[in-house]
């Protein structure tokens, strides 16, 4: 066999994907060769287009992570592509299908099953009953933005939430993946809506996306505005950095208010006697803990809501698979900005 001949050979039997090897930072990924997946009954082989960056997959390769998979891994919890090879049995998918992952939907119960990660890499194997048609309206890059963001930002505002038409719901940090998907969300729902970002461009982008008002949360008086736009207090608000803003979010709420946590990078002191005299609900948030049927439920009223228009993910920045690990690094930053993806 000539050289190339081996080569080619050699490339119809692996692709190309990041790995860890172990814990740590964004330094131990690694972009390298490895098999190719094979579709077993029930599932589909699919050629990634485009995969999503999430601050969970960073916390993940901390291996401090609720979920801690088995090393070596592949990262990444969100793709969408197309259809290359089905296994024994399936009927609802064909190859050269559009499809997007769905994490939530792919956790087993009572189980932390870590067969929903795989997504930085050319290809990835997933039950087809763990995934869903990508309408043809929607990039692979948007659909890659759907699984992990689009999905918290449904569970937050309606499951824990609580959110009803006529409500004020203020979203915290709204310019970023979660978000921007909360803003339309909310708004589809019949919510009043301010969102609060930290730069120009993310203003911009909230007021864009149909927020009733846009606030700088840097700016000293947000607060006061978001007092008065709300009559006192919003309902619920809807929090991306529980330890930096948890106390004030709690002096903001209204009577009975609702604060749901969404992120959180260290620990924060707070008086509960707030708590006590309005008689507020702190709520905390962790999608995997969803079960099967509401993450489908989730998912499946995400996806009518790309096909209609009514959802419209917004990408931030597009980055190649190899620059994993710079992208790692981007998603942590402040002034966040849609949704990072890499694109393959």
């Amino acid at each position: 066999m000539l050289p190339w001949q081996k080569a080619r050979a050699r490339s119809e039997r692996s692709m190309k994907a990041i790995r860890a090897h172990k814990f740590g930072g964004p330094e131990n990924l690694i972009l390298e060769e490895v098999g190719n997946p094979v579709a077993g009954p029930g599932e589909v082989v699919i050629d990634i287009r485009a995969a999503g960056v999430n601050p969970s997959d960073v916390y993940m390769l901390s291996g401090a992570y609720a979920l801690v998979p088995n090393l070596p891994y592949i990262p990444g919890y969100d793709a969408a592509g197309q259809v290359s090879a089905v296994g024994q049995g399936v009927k609802e998918f064909s190859t050269g299908d559009r499809v997007l992952t769905c994490p939530g939907v792919g956790k087993q119960e009572g189980k932390p099953d870590l067969g929903i990660t795989g997504c930085f890499a050319e290809k990835l194997v997933r039950k087809a009953a763990d995934i869903r048609a990508l309408p043809d309206n929607v990039s692979f890059s948007q659909g890659a933005a759907i699984g992990v963001p689009y999905a918290t930002a449904h569970h937050a505002l309606f499951l824990k939430g609580c959110g009803q038409a006529g409500e004020t719901v203020f979203i915290h940090g709204a310019s970023g993946a979660v978000g921007t998907a909360a803003i339309q969300l909310a708004k589809r729902a019949g919510l009043k809506v301010i969102g609060s970002a930290g730069s120009d461009k993310g203003l911009a982008l909230v007021r864009e996306l149909g927020a009733d008002l846009a606030v700088n949360h840097k700016s000293e008086n947000y607060l006061e505005e978001v007092r008065e736009a709300s009559d006192g207090g919003p309902q619920m608000i809807i929090e991306m950095l529980a330890n930096v803003n948890l106390a004030t979010d709690l002096d903001l709420l209204a009577k009975y208010g609702r604060v749901v946590v969404v992120g959180a990078r260290a620990e924060v002191t707070i008086n509960p006697r707030v708590m006590m005299m309005k008689e507020l609900d702190v709520r905390g948030l962790a999608l995997f803990n969803a079960t099967r049927k509401q993450s489908e439920e989730i998912i499946d009223d995400l996806v009518d809501g790309l096909a209609d228009g009514s959802l419209n993910p917004i990408i931030g920045a597009e980055m190649p698979l190899g620059d994993a690990a710079q992208a790692f690094k981007r998603v942590m930053d402040p002034g966040a900005y849609g949704k990072l993806v890499l694109t393959i």
